[in-house]
């Protein structure tokens, strides 16, 4: 091998070095750096673009400088410094670029707003309700979470070109009703709050079981939207149902310790040490869940989920699970917010409290759900429920089709393990 060899080996490993940096960055701090961009231009759109071309200038300058020590800072400084430069070029907006420059020499950011936190301030932009609900989710979840297309489509069960043109249409109808990046008045937190408080879910449940990708869990995304969730609950403090998701990723959250091995595996429930579940975290859920109930309007989605995973979080084991109290719970979550995912959530309760026969006429009614096909959650979920009826052959087939079906790895490699352990 030539020096010359030598020389483009070593570039090519720090552009490769680089390249995972700013993927890293990008997926941890991409919704601050969006919604900082958001903040200044008052355009979504051009948030975005400005974040995208100040990637492009990290992977072409940081194999070369090295990564700066703020590597998100760097970032946003230089797509508002693009963003200028845009304006300095643009006549008709010199006005604004010199208020623009005042406001930054004098950091007037320290300006009283309704909702202060830019993140939370950018999910209630996604979420006006100029936007249809599906598409609210779709540009939430692009925006605040830097999930790909793919991810979103996986996680929203529809295809890619629906989210792709959800998310562009999203985008042109915000500019078309001239939609600023700014805090509503507190009036019009009530019409968006279903909606805020839905796209914070979806977030966490993403961090939660990722639906893509090489790890189990994305703690840094669960955390982001725990934040947002406890933010919004110093908002609307009367809101039973904001409580009730703070309480439900609370309870959730408690168990991330124990849901990964050292080696980055997934360990399942039944296979968890309960003890390294956090406590504090539970007891952070009960109180949360205790102020929802106490507000007085009954318990709605979120709260009936938090009382579902309070039930998993009070078990000393999966055998001692309260699961006909979980059946009930799921089939009145099932009347009021009507989910084929939810219905495969309580056949897998049915399972445990009756048995996998009765569990399985439920999943077999699902087969046909359009939202389902192509997913990996009914193949898996009939695989379990066939290997406990003794129905080997058959398990294996299922839990070999949705291993090839899952996008997670680590969540394939827990289908292939479960299937190779079947007896031949």
């Amino acid at each position: 091998m030539t020096d010359a060899d030598l020389t483009d080996t070593g570039a090519a490993d720090g552009d490769e070095a680089a390249r995972r940096v700013v993927d890293s960055v990008w997926r941890i701090e991409s919704a601050q750096i969006v919604a900082t961009l958001t903040k200044l231009t008052g355009d979504l759109g051009l948030a975005e673009d400005l974040a995208q071309e100040a990637l492009l200038e990290a992977l072409e300058q940081w194999p070369r400088d090295g990564v700066p020590r703020n590597p998100g800072a760097w970032l946003t400084m230089v797509a508002k410094r693009r963003a200028i430069d845009g304006w300095r070029r643009r006549a008709a907006l010199d006005e604004r670029y010199r208020s623009l420059a005042r406001d930054l020499e004098q950091a007037s950011d320290l300006d009283w707003e309704p909702i202060g936190d830019d993140v939370l301030r950018l999910v209630f932009t996604a979420c006006h309700p100029v936007l249809s609900r599906e598409s609210q989710a779709a540009l939430t979840l692009r925006v605040v979470s830097g999930l790909t297309t793919q991810e979103i489509a996986r996680m929203l069960l529809v295809p890619v070109p629906t989210v792709q043109a959800r998310i562009t249409r999203a985008k042109k109808t915000l500019a078309a009703a001239n939609v600023h990046f700014e805090a509503p008045d507190p009036a019009e937190w009530p019409r968006r709050l279903s909606a805020v408080l839905g796209a914070v879910y979806l977030l966490f449940t993403e961090g939660y079981a990722a639906t893509s990708g090489p790890t189990w869990i994305r703690a840094e995304l669960a955390n982001e939207a725990l934040r947002l969730g406890r933010r919004l609950v110093a908002l609307v403090p009367r809101e039973p149902e904001a409580h009730a998701l703070v309480a439900l990723m609370e309870f959730q959250a408690s168990r991330f310790a124990a849901r990964v091995a050292p080696d980055g595996s997934a360990i399942l429930l039944a296979d968890q040490h309960r003890e390294r579940w956090d406590r504090a975290q539970i007891g952070r859920g009960t109180a949360a869940l205790a102020r929802a109930d106490a507000l007085g309007r009954g318990r709605g989605a979120y709260a009936l989920q938090a009382t579902i995973a309070q039930c998993h979080s009070v078990a000393p084991s999966v055998d001692a699970t309260d699961w006909e109290q979980i059946v009930i719970l799921y089939e009145a979550l099932e009347r009021i917010a009507p989910n084929p995912v939810v219905e495969l959530n309580r056949a897998i309760a049915v399972s445990m409290a009756t048995g996998p026969a009765t569990a399985l006429r439920i999943v077999d009614g699902l087969a046909d759900d359009a939202s389902l096909r192509g997913s990996h959650l009914i193949p898996s979920v009939r695989g379990e429920l066939l290997a406990r009826l003794g129905r080997t052959e058959e398990a294996r087939s299922k839990l070999l089709t949705a291993a090839h079906l899952a996008a997670n790895d680590r969540e394939r490699d827990v289908l292939l393990r479960k299937a190779a352990g079947l007896p031949q």
